[in-house]
């Protein structure tokens, strides 16, 4: 995980990043590319949705921010009818459809481009997780991948695709998804269907999505189809020129790296290209892609991936229409994974890497032009620095200084390592526990130091919550604390409970501390 210092962006040396792209083209020519063109924000809403009140805050400050248009990929947080019912969110509530429409109507407002995001093949967990549609799993033990030879498959995820392009008449582009399409091919149906000749996993692969998308294509002939590149990547030329997508669908060239091999992107670039496949996306993230669990992003981490993709901007191939980026804010890996950096304390990061696109590099004036929209000084150390109480400057501040503080506190080797300091592993391991054996004198010791870290950090954490509460559901304040914070502070409790039980076993009081100890 990075460290929990990392939530508004380093101050960088305006050359750095000058200096690295030099080589390429003249700086003007980078920053033209993703001035005029489009900067889609990723709203993940898998997990963590926003109350509605503060999505729609958000949404103006993406604007202001420089983006202009949405990526919104719903998932059960989507108004579902019929028998798609079952979709819907049962922790919290889902979105209504007048929210729906209330949504796209505000983003219209500030001229945002909403493009929704329909799982078509692979991340399917919030549906095959559903013994309803248990059936139509490509592998019984994997929820994300769905059975391309199911019709009632097929028809399943035309239907989500139909209801929600309902909800979105404006809607001049739609993303079928189709990343990560695990174990395709292991099912039985898939393994017969690959006994023929010439059959691969790429084709069946292709044969599921050219379906989808023609489908789609057909029922809205004017609409421009979006689809994750990655399943992609390993066909060769001749499959890609023959695989039906020719004029069909849009790859989005996903790479979250600081370290983007620009070389080998523009590689990748040309062969779609060749293929025939010449209007392309970028994607790159501003959170949710350093681990599963991280809590506060690392701003430099992303801030470097969005120059990568500068670089590979400075040098397209010819013939690739490149139509913008989404900047991508993963909430969780998959359905069923745990938490990642939630919005609030994440928007320093997506401010700095907006602003790096719009200028070229994360300049001085990129810096001063994030400290001027968000009102929050540009320095990585000042959000903690920051009192909470103090009036907010950016829609979600507190939430995020607070964060900044306990990660940071729940991060310190007081805490991760107190099983290891020399009093518990001396005369309270596992053995003594187990026994209810220990030394009085010790236990005192290890006592005072468990009350004094609980003491420090579950105040803090009651800070979180509350402050969580007013911007999200309280299914999400409740599962975030119990990810990233009880797992903390359970093992101190339990540490005292057996501390406690060792006493009295012992005949002993707990003892009372003494002075000056």
């Amino acid at each position: 995980m990075e460290g929990a210092n990392a939530c508004l962006p380093e101050q960088l040396n305006p050359s750095e990043g000058e200096q690295s792209n030099k080589n390429l083209v003249p700086q003007a020519g980078m920053m033209s590319l993703f001035t005029t063109g489009k900067k889609l924000v990723h709203l993940d809403l898998k997990g963590a949705p926003p109350k509605f009140e503060y999505l729609l805050k958000l949404i103006h400050l993406f604007a202001d921010l420089g983006a202009n248009g949405l990526l919104i990929e719903y998932e059960d947080m989507f108004p579902y009818e019929g028998d798609l019912k079952i979709l819907r969110a049962a922790a919290h509530p889902h979105y209504s459809r007048e929210e729906i429409f209330t949504l796209q109507d505000t983003a219209k407002s500030r001229n945002l481009e909403v493009i929704p995001l329909v799982q078509t093949f692979g991340h399917l967990e919030f549906v095959l997780k559903h013994g309803a549609f248990r059936e139509l799993r490509e592998v019984e033990h994997c929820l994300g991948t769905l059975n391309p030879h199911k019709e009632r498959g097929v028809q399943l995820v035309l239907e989500m695709v139909r209801q929600v392009m309902e909800l979105h008449p404006g809607s001049s582009s739609l993303h079928l998804g189709a990343d990560e399409v695990y174990l395709l091919g292991q099912g039985e149906e898939s393994r017969h269907w690959l006994t023929a000749p010439n059959r691969s996993v790429h084709q069946l692969f292709l044969s599921h999505v050219t379906r989808v998308a023609k489908a789609v294509r057909e029922r809205h002939p004017d609409l421009s189809v979006i689809v994750w590149d990655d399943m992609l990547r390993g066909m060769s030329l001749e499959t890609l020129k023959e695989s039906g997508l020719v004029g069909l669908v849009q790859p989005m060239i996903w790479d979250y790296s600081p370290v983007l091999d620009v070389e080998s992107t523009v590689l990748l670039m040309g062969k779609y290209s060749s293929s025939g496949l010449t209007q392309l996306w970028a994607a790159s993230s501003f959170k949710g892609s350093t681990s599963v669990h991280t809590c506060v992003p690392h701003t430099q981490r992303h801030v470097d991936n969005h120059l990568q993709w500068l670089k590979v901007a400075a040098v397209l191939p010819a013939g690739v229409q490149l139509q913008g980026i989404a900047l991508t804010g993963w909430q969780r890996y998959d359905h069923l994974s745990v938490l990642c950096e939630l919005m609030p304390v994440a928007l320093p990061c997506l401010a700095s890497c907006l602003q790096t696109l719009i200028y070229g590099s994360f300049s001085l004036e990129a810096q001063t032009r994030v400290t001027d929209i968000l009102g929050s000084p540009s320095d990585v150390e000042d959000i903690g620095s920051l009192a909470p109480e103090n009036t907010p400057s950016f829609p979600g501040q507190k939430l995020a200084a607070l964060m900044v503080e306990l990660t940071t506190l729940l991060q310190s080797e007081d805490l991760r390592l107190f099983e290891s300091n020399m009093f518990v592993r001396g005369w309270f391991t596992p053995y003594h526990r187990q026994r209810k054996i220990t030394n009085p004198l010790i236990a005192q010791q290890i006592q005072i130091q468990v009350m004094t870290l609980l003491e420090a950090v579950e105040p803090k954490a009651e800070g979180v919550r509350r402050e969580m509460a007013l911007l999200y559901p309280q299914a999400t304040v409740d599962e975030w604390a119990e990810q990233h914070v009880s797992s903390v502070v359970a093992p101190l409790h339990s540490l005292l409970k057996d501390l406690q039980l060792a006493m009295e076993d012992m005949e002993l009081h707990a003892p009372v501390p003494p002075s000056g100890w």
